[in-house]
């Protein structure tokens, strides 16, 4: 038991010579990869309740945000348009 009291009189003793290490922490960015962005413009459109909430919860799904959706649904609609346009011109 003494050697107890022993161990725990020198450890109150060095707490009270030494003082506390403060830990330094080293502050790096977040390197992120910077892609160029393309200019944007504004789109607000009305749109059946049901096909909203399709959309939502088709994002929450696949992790997209719903301008995302609509970007790539445009996207999509306006190649294949564009597809079957060039190919009735040409017949």
């Amino acid at each position: 038991m003494s050697d107890y009291k022993n161990k725990l009189g020198n450890l109150a003793n060095r707490l009270k010579k030494e003082e506390p290490k403060t830990p330094i922490q080293e502050v790096n960015p977040v390197k992120s990869k910077r892609e160029e962005k393309e200019p944007e413009g504004q789109l607000n459109v009305w749109i059946p309740k049901k096909l909203l909430k399709r959309m939502k919860s088709f994002g929450v799904e696949k992790e997209l945000t719903q301008k995302d959706i609509a970007i790539i649904a445009l996207d999509k609609y306006l190649s294949e348009v564009n597809g079957q346009y060039n190919q009735s011109n040409k017949s």
